[in-house]
């Protein structure tokens, strides 16, 4: 099963794409969809929509997931997530891939087992779930990452047997390959 993970942003979308295969967890593919400030919005959108869609068409995933909108103090920053959730939604639907939303708290707990992590926190666990050789260092991209891994447990640990994935690498080692 393949997972494409969105942390949406209408200057900075950090995908992170994660397979899981005969029980093991591998990250396929992980980075930043990059816009320029000097874009209008509307061009940012299409390019977030066309870079996710050609994501969709080069890893096939089964699932999308994404983090779902968070109410913050800026009405505006909150909109234009917003225009970008819409986009990366629209480019799995178009592709009749299922699609999953997730609470930024939700995907922190998951992962770190605490709701209330840092980012930094967040990151550390996605390099060390991963057992990554080279860690990753963009906290849009790890965002995006734990997003994909909350889906994954989500979906493969219904009865959550495990808290967290800290517990689950820890009683797991041999299911978490680099």
């Amino acid at each position: 099963m393949i997972i494409l993970g969105i942390d949406p942003g209408t200057l900075k979308t950090g995908y992170g794409i994660v397979e899981l295969s005969n029980g093991k967890i591998k990250l396929l593919a992980s980075g930043v969809i990059e816009n320029r400030r000097m874009k209008s919005l509307p061009l940012r959108l299409k390019f977030i929509y066309d870079e996710i869609t050609r994501l969709i068409d080069e890893f096939l995933p089964d699932e999308l997931s994404i983090e779902s909108a968070f109410y913050g103090k800026n009405v505006q920053s909150a909109l234009k997530i917003g225009h970008a959730r819409g986009v990366s939604i629209l480019a799995a639907i178009n592709k009749q891939i299922p699609t999953y939303e997730y609470s930024p708290r939700e995907i922190k707990k998951s992962v770190v087992g605490n709701g209330a992590a840092s980012k930094q926190q967040v990151m550390y666990m996605v390099n060390q779930i991963l057992q990554l050789k080279k860690k990753k260092k963009n906290f849009d991209e790890t965002d995006a990452i734990a997003v994909a891994l909350c889906h994954l447990q989500k979906i493969t640990r219904p009865d959550k047997k495990h808290r967290d994935w800290k517990t689950f690498v820890k009683e797991n080692p041999h299911l978490v390959i680099g």
